[in-house]
Order: structure tokens, then sequence, then C-alpha cells
């Protein structure tokens, strides 16, 4: 069964860093593509950030420039380091991957930029 535990998430101060980090148990994880979405308190849930098995990466223009997004297939975990952070940055950060045709969560990371 896939499972995604995801950490790193607090307060920060706008213009701060911060990163998260996702573990990965359950799946062939050096051969899946990994994903991070966000929730806003009201807003429906949006991509962030993917990295592919051959470690592609792609991420939403509301980030770009200001967000890494990295893997370790030793250690089955994908990171997200943040930096630039702004208030429109708060929401509950989600690791995702989709395999045989379903589309897997952690249980999310808030992360809270204050002005």
């Amino acid at each position: 069964q896939v499972q995604l535990v995801e950490s790193g998430g607090g307060l920060v101060q706008a213009g701060g860093s911060l990163g998260l980090t996702c573990a990965a148990s359950g799946v062939s994880f050096s051969i899946v593509d990994m994903d991070w979405f966000r929730q806003a308190p009201g807003k429906q849930r949006e991509f962030v950030a993917t990295i592919t098995s051959s470690g592609s990466t792609d991420y939403a223009a509301s980030v770009k420039g200001r967000f890494t997004i990295s893997r370790d297939n030793a250690q089955n975990t994908v990171y997200l380091q943040m930096s630039s952070l702004k208030p429109e940055d708060t929401a509950v950060y989600y690791c995702s991957t989709y395999r045989q045709f379903s589309r897997y969560w952690g249980q999310g990371t808030q992360v809270t930029v204050s002005s």
C-alpha cells in the first residue's frame, strides 16, 4: 500500500525559506513521478511542482523561480525547497503520486507565511 508522509511545514515570515520532505513507501519510488500540490483555505487544491522518475521538473507559474523540487531515490524521498515565500503561499502542502490508475496523497503539512 502506497504511503506518503510529509514533514517540514511551519510558520515563516514573508521572504523566508522553508523545506518540505515527503517520505514514500509501498511504491517502486525510482520509477514514479512525484508531485507537490497545495490547498489554501476556501480554494481548490492546485498543482505546485512535479519531478519525473528521470529527474525532469516542472512548476506552477506562481512558484517558478522560488521553489525547487528534488528527489533522493535511495531514500525514497522527495523534497520541496521554498524560498522568497509570500503570504499567498500559505496552504496545506500535499505530496502525491499517480500509480496504477490511482492518485495517492499524503496527509499534508501546513505552511503559513506571515506578512
